[in-house]
């Protein structure tokens, strides 16, 4: 029976989509499959790892083949189509209940097909308040500036996430290792009747981040008690959401710190990045030494290396020495994409706040280091 025809682009595209959700080490076979179904002129392509899952939808309407559900082993299917030319027809046919037949020109390949009864499908939440509505663009956005302060891996499950929370006519984004916080404000369009949040898994958020593009495309994103679904024009993305309690960020941002430096991003990226190749491997420690009308950036390693760079800023204080790890000061400056910065800063023992002018949307938090 003939499940689908088409050309070998018009499935490699979705398929290529939904494959990042395939987890690689499955604790059942069937999660290494992608489920394929065709139905109403259209044909429906899902993964999932049981945490995570994404559906791509395609018009199917021309396409000879009849309706039904099967799935194939997702990674050798999309191999077998990258390895065919651009352009080429592929047949897609029902072999009985457990096989499934490519065929392309002379070429024929038989795939196991496992009973799509048997796929976990994760169930979208239904019922639920009005969704946000953002652009791509926007939520990239949001993601780009805070992502690099997660926990990489943490006994505080909680902070290996991403915070969404939204209330009124405001979405909230925030990220930290308890080191250092990131976060972002997006205005709403449509004012929530409720309050929302949501810790989204660090994997579910690099999938995320993979989906969006820069365009003016609407998604919309819906919370629920255990779940956050993101929805494009032609693709449905959801995922779990971790079960906990994240830090209070509004409480952890300082508020009036009476010193505030501006620096030309890229200067003080690239002054960072030299000074960066001597500092310890470990903590990668970098200290930040300010004088009327200058700042002077230094490490040194177990081998008494050292590296010195001098920047020339606006600043008539006392004299003032603070350390922060130079990882944590280069993970912000390369996210950001404005001309200047600010650093505002209490004392040589107080978190610094990092901020970007004529946007109180973004705020970057890095506690010191003792030198």
């Amino acid at each position: 029976m003939l499940f689908l025809e088409s050309t070998r682009d018009q499935l490699l595209q979705p398929l290529l989509a939904t494959s990042g959700v395939v987890e690689k080490r499955q604790t059942k076979p069937i999660l290494a499959n992608v489920l394929l179904e065709r139905d109403a002129g259209r044909l429906g392509l899902t993964a999932t790892d049981g945490e995570m899952q994404l559906a791509v939808h395609i018009d199917a309407s021309e396409l000879p083949g009849e309706e039904g559900r099967l799935t194939v082993n997702a990674k050798k299917l999309l191999d077998i189509l990258r390895s065919l030319p651009e352009g080429a027809v592929i047949r897609l046919e029902r072999d009985g209940e457990s096989r499934l037949v490519l065929r392309c020109g002379r070429s024929r390949f038989t795939l196991q097909a496992l009973p799509a009864e048997e796929f976990p499908r994760l169930v979208p939440p239904e019922g639920e308040d009005a969704p946000m509505r953002l652009t791509q663009r926007e939520l990239r956005r949001l993601i780009a500036l805070t992502s690099y302060a997660m926990a990489q891996q943490d006994i505080r499950y909680y902070l290996v996430g991403m915070l969404f929370a939204a209330e009124g006519d405001r979405l909230d984004v925030v990220t930290t290792d308890s080191h250092r916080l990131a976060h972002c404000a997006q205005p709403l369009a449509e004012p929530l009747a409720s309050a929302r949040e949501a810790i989204v898994p660090r994997k579910a958020v690099g999938e995320l981040q993979r989906l969006l593009t820069d365009s003016d495309d609407t998604v919309e994103v819906r919370i629920a008690d255990k779940q956050i679904v993101f929805r494009f024009k032609d693709s449905e993305f959801l995922s779990k959401i971790i079960d906990g309690r994240f830090p209070d960020f509004r409480r952890v941002i300082p508020q009036g710190h009476p010193i505030r430096v501006s620096f030309v991003r890229t200067e003080l990226q690239q002054a960072l990045q030299r000074v960066a190749i001597l500092a310890s491997d470990k903590i990668r420690p970098v200290k930040l030494s300010f004088s009327p009308g200058l700042v002077r950036l230094s490490s040194h390693n177990a081998e008494q290396e050292e590296a010195i760079e001098e920047i020339e800023i606006a600043y008539d204080g006392e004299p003032l020495e603070i350390g922060f790890n130079v990882g944590y000061l280069l993970d912000v400056l390369s996210a950001l994409t404005n001309e200047v910065v600010h650093l505002s800063l209490k004392d040589g023992n107080a978190a610094a706040l990092i901020t970007v002018p004529e946007d109180e949307r973004f705020e970057y938090v890095v506690m010191p280091m003792r030198l």
